[in-house]
């Protein structure tokens, strides 16, 4: 009689225990470079956006994982994942890769990473540091390893389309179009500073045809 070996079911989790970010500054670059990169590719049906979702590249292994503060995948569909399990998406790596640093960063854990992201095919990998307004920058070369890119202070991403700079005490990412990334509550004012505008337009419109109304009932006396 031959015995057969029950096949394990592996399980990835869906958490690895540790928080998003260690203080408000480190999650607010966290969110805006996230939202804005939603923003950017709302409209790209084949590039979806996470932020510190589990990256598992390896089916059959839930130990080899990473959890980048945001992570871009071109050729991928939008929606909503418990984790990025590689096999499951076409065997597509994320190409972009985003870590957002803390007081609480150790050197061992940043090599770490390092070797993850290019042993696992991240094209373009970018750290900043918010305290020390430190940022650099990572991209795959023709021989397959991450190169440190020389002047990442003023660099445009070869994938995303994106401008860093870095600049007189301030760090500033912009759009293809040339727009600012902005924060929630300023992204939330040039909305309401928008609707203002139309609004102010609907009732100038509404006073010239009211205006025409009249000029019009003064002919016809």
């Amino acid at each position: 009689m031959t015995s057969t070996q029950d096949k394990i079911t592996v399980i990835y989790p869906e958490s690895d225990g540790n928080p998003m970010s260690d203080n408000t500054k480190q999650f607010q670059w966290i969110v805006v470079i996230k939202e804005n990169l939603e923003i950017l590719f709302a409209n790209r049906p084949d590039v979806f956006v996470a932020g510190d979702l589990l990256w598992y590249p390896q089916q059959g292994d839930n130990k080899i994982r990473q959890a980048p503060d945001t992570m871009v995948v071109f050729g991928r569909p939008k929606g909503d994942r418990g984790s990025y399990q590689q096999w499951e998406e076409g065997n597509i790596p994320p190409q972009v890769v985003f870590e957002i640093l803390s007081p609480g960063n150790r050197l061992k854990e940043m090599a770490r990473k390092f070797k993850f992201y290019e042993q696992y095919g991240v094209e373009e990998y970018y750290i900043f540091d918010p305290d020390r307004l430190d940022f650099n920058g990572w991209l795959r070369s023709s021989d397959g390893t991450l190169e440190v890119i020389d002047e990442p202070e003023n660099w445009m991403s070869p994938r995303l389309g994106i401008r860093f700079e870095l600049k007189d005490g301030n760090f500033m990412i912009y759009r293809p179009d040339g727009e600012k990334f902005l924060t929630s509550t300023e992204l939330a004012a040039q909305v309401q500073t928008e609707r203002q505008r139309a609004e102010a337009a609907e009732d100038r419109v509404r006073e010239l045809e009211e205006r025409l109304r009249q000029l019009e009932g003064d002919r016809h006396n």
